[in-house]
């Protein structure tokens, strides 16, 4: 069987019901040889990484709400303060597979090259965006190619990151194999962890890495209170990808969105989806960041809606072979 999977067209956009005014934050970039810095109203959202000799990958890190607050773990970890384990695989957000062509690209086993940016990033108020290409190279080969096009959309006291990927197959093609570490990953802040009085929420009412585990949902909301604010960061799979996630959630402050582990969640037939040479296959999420209140608290359902707004723009659809004929 086929499944259709659709990105968002990066670019040419408008929000809708989001009047912009002179005085709206601008989102800005600042680039240089290692990273970009995502800011919005001259204050740092993230730093998008694209070269690191430890972590062999790409990836968000620096994750900061709208008012300032870290809200993913500091990279690297603080001995002492925050928990250690997994320094080199969990640096702040990213995405990357555990199982990609038959090569681990989540466990710095094999890399994910950043090749350049397409254009320049494009800035604006309350919003900006940019696209980047990856590499995948394992023993010697290029597995696949990649465009991530990234849209920063910055709104009252939260900001989303949509994140779409487009993968093209070489003359060899590849597969996306069935593991736990798949898909996008996030680590939050040491004090956000269930572990030390967070908690995760996902849209089946289900909590924390006893129900949410291996549970598929249409968002899941990973968060806690900071200095008396409510803050956190909700994962939205694209509702168009080629099949829901399961979470792959954990209390120690770690949660990933994983459309491809059929048999690691459920024990149910393995997955393998397969990218014939020459062809793409895309793959999208959204990530909600925020900080309120503590007497508001969150309202992950709310950013899931807007999150639908803001992927209301036409489509390009493309299909990959489940090869087990699911």
């Amino acid at each position: 069987m086929r499944f259709r999977a659709w990105i968002i067209l990066a670019g040419a956009w408008l929000v809708p019901g989001l009047a912009l005014a002179d005085e709206d934050p601008l989102v800005q970039f600042i680039r240089s040889d290692s990273d970009l810095r995502i800011l919005s109203g001259g204050r740092l959202l993230a730093r998008y990484v694209t070269h690191d000799d430890a972590i062999l990958r790409p990836y968000f890190t620096q994750v900061h709400a709208l008012d300032g607050m870290e809200v993913t773990r500091r990279h690297p970890p603080r001995a002492g303060i925050d928990a250690t384990d997994h320094e080199t695989m969990h640096p702040g957000i990213w995405i990357a597979f555990g199982d990609l062509g038959g090569a681990d690209f989540w466990r710095n086993k094999a890399r994910i090259v950043h090749e350049g940016f397409e254009g320049d990033p494009i800035e604006g108020p309350n919003r900006g965006s940019f696209v980047v290409r990856n590499r995948y190279e394992a023993d010697g080969r290029t597995v696949c190619t990649e465009t991530l096009a990234v849209t920063v959309v910055t709104w009252e006291d939260r900001f989303y990151l949509l994140l779409n990927s487009t993968f093209v197959a070489g003359d060899r093609g590849f597969a996306f194999g069935d593991q736990e570490e798949m898909g996008l990953g996030v680590r939050v802040a040491t004090p956000l962890a269930v572990a030390n009085g967070g908690r995760i929420l996902n849209s089946a009412g289900q909590r924390n890495e006893a129900e949410c585990w291996g549970k598929t949902a249409l968002w899941a909301d990973y968060g806690g209170v900071i200095d008396g604010r409510h803050a956190g960061i909700v994962l939205m799979p694209h509702p168009g990808n080629f099949r829901p996630s399961w979470f792959h959630a954990r209390d120690y402050g770690f949660i990933a969105a994983n459309p491809f582990g059929r048999a690691a969640f459920t024990g149910g037939e393995p997955s393998r989806v397969e990218v014939a040479p020459g062809t793409e296959f895309r793959l999208a999420f959204g990530v909600c960041v925020y900080s309120r209140d503590a007497g508001i608290g969150p309202d992950a359902n709310e950013a899931y809606a807007e999150y639908l707004d803001w992927i209301n723009w036409p489509a390009q659809a493309s299909e990959a072979k489940e090869s087990n004929g699911e």
